[in-house]
């Protein structure tokens, strides 16, 4: 490499930054994006931190003076994120919408089962987090492949896989080869939003993108995606708090 070219090459960015506000520290992460015009931020529950996405050719300093002016907006919307909830014995969490107190009942037979609110767990009691949430990962699986097969037949499409994961950006993905990935979490919120989930990537196999005619697809199969799509915007970041040991 020549001494000219390395003079006038960019030193690599930081992975992330930390930005002050009330002498609190806040983990700010950087994004270059090539598709980017401007500064972007963005909290994240599941990480409990911030991204900041800028233009491929946007100066570092100008990047970390904008996490910096807008270091209360950061603390205002991180502090606004439920603390996390562990599945212990006592822990009060959400099945289809519908709260649920987890039990440990080691002398039960079977691993979990749910009866009259209570999600009940046998077993040791290192292994109850896991088992609850191996249970819900089931309990996911089972409703989104029903409700995902149920609108591809209406629409005609073919789905050839259908994952569970623990998406922190997204609720689902859809890719053009028909496979789909859904978060587990779902299945902490009410029927109607999994519904409109469902739908929402299975019309995705027909349009790949966001425009009118996409929305169209999706409103005909879920008439009531305004209400999930609402209740989404308003209760999602709290599926993220659920889990942590």
């Amino acid at each position: 490499m020549s001494i000219i070219r390395r003079l006038f090459q960019r030193e690599p960015d930081p992975q992330a930054i930390t930005v002050s506000h009330e002498g609190v520290p806040y983990a700010v992460e950087l994004r270059r994006l090539p598709q980017a015009r401007r500064f972007t931020l963005r909290v994240r529950a599941a990480s409990r931190d911030a991204v900041l996405s800028m233009p491929a050719r946007a100066r570092l300093a100008d990047a970390i003076g904008f996490a910096e002016r807008h270091g209360a907006w950061i603390a205002t919307r991180l502090n606004r994120i439920p603390e996390a909830l562990g599945f212990a014995h006592g822990a009060v969490v959400p099945l289809r919408g519908v709260p649920h107190t987890v039990v440990h009942s080691p002398e039960r037979r079977g691993t979990v089962s749910v009866e009259e609110g209570a999600i009940l767990v046998s077993g040791d009691a290192a292994f109850l987090s896991r088992r609850v949430q191996d249970f819900l990962k089931r309990e996911a699986r089972k409703d989104l492949e029903a409700a995902t097969r149920h609108y591809a037949k209406r629409l005609g499409v073919k789905v050839t896989r259908i994952g569970i994961r623990d998406q922190a950006s997204r609720w689902g993905s859809a890719s053009s080869s028909g496979a789909i990935n859904y978060s587990w979490r779902l299945i902490l919120a009410p029927p109607f939003v999994v519904d409109y989930l469902a739908a929402h990537e299975v019309a995705h196999l027909r349009e790949m993108n966001h425009s009118a005619r996409f929305w169209r697809i999706v409103r005909d199969l879920c008439p009531g995606m305004d209400a999930a799509k609402a209740w989404l915007r308003s209760n999602g970041a709290t599926l993220h708090r659920y889990g942590a040991d």
